[in-house]
């Protein structure tokens, strides 16, 4: 195994909170679905692809340095979503959270001089940049709209195709 037995163990885990993200994701965009916002249920089922795809990235790294790779169980999404604020304060909340962890595993490359993992981890630094800063912006935007005015997001998501 190319990498430490620890950072081996955060990728895993992180392995599991990027599905669990994705399920999240996917059950928001239920909600706007629901509430017949094809564009915000769009953007959300994009956003569940992204963050499989994330956990992927993580899944073929670990393969690729012969780490053990061991998806743990996944939680179940939050279904009581109640408005379109919360849903964006969720998303917020969850990008800062991965971003967290990635620097927790950057931290740890640069103290174990892993240069490999660094590597690696950067493209999520930049990726979790992005990620922040989007959900902060859709957010203001819900607000500044106000929950009986969805429309206009969704219009303002329209400018964006």
């Amino acid at each position: 195994m190319q990498i430490s037995k620890a950072m081996s163990d955060l990728m895993n885990a992180q392995i599991g909170n990027e599905l669990g993200a994705s399920n999240q994701y996917l059950q928001i965009a239920a909600y706007f679905e629901g509430m017949a916002l094809k564009k915000l249920g769009k953007m959300f089922d994009k956003q569940a692809g992204e963050e499989r795809e994330h956990a992927m990235k993580f899944f073929h790294f670990l393969n690729e340095v012969g780490a053990p790779v061991k998806i743990p169980a996944i939680a179940a999404p939050k279904y009581d979503i109640t408005s379109a604020e919360q849903a964006f304060k969720m998303a917020v909340t969850w990008e800062k959270e991965v971003t967290a962890q990635i620097y927790a595993m950057v931290d740890l490359a640069i103290k174990e001089k892993d240069h490999a993992s660094n590597n690696f981890l950067q493209w999520f630094v930049a990726e979790q940049v992005e990620e922040v800063s989007s959900m902060e912006t859709y957010l203001q935007v819900v607000q500044q709209a106000g929950e009986k005015n969805l429309l206009m997001l969704e219009a303002y998501l329209s400018h964006g195709d």
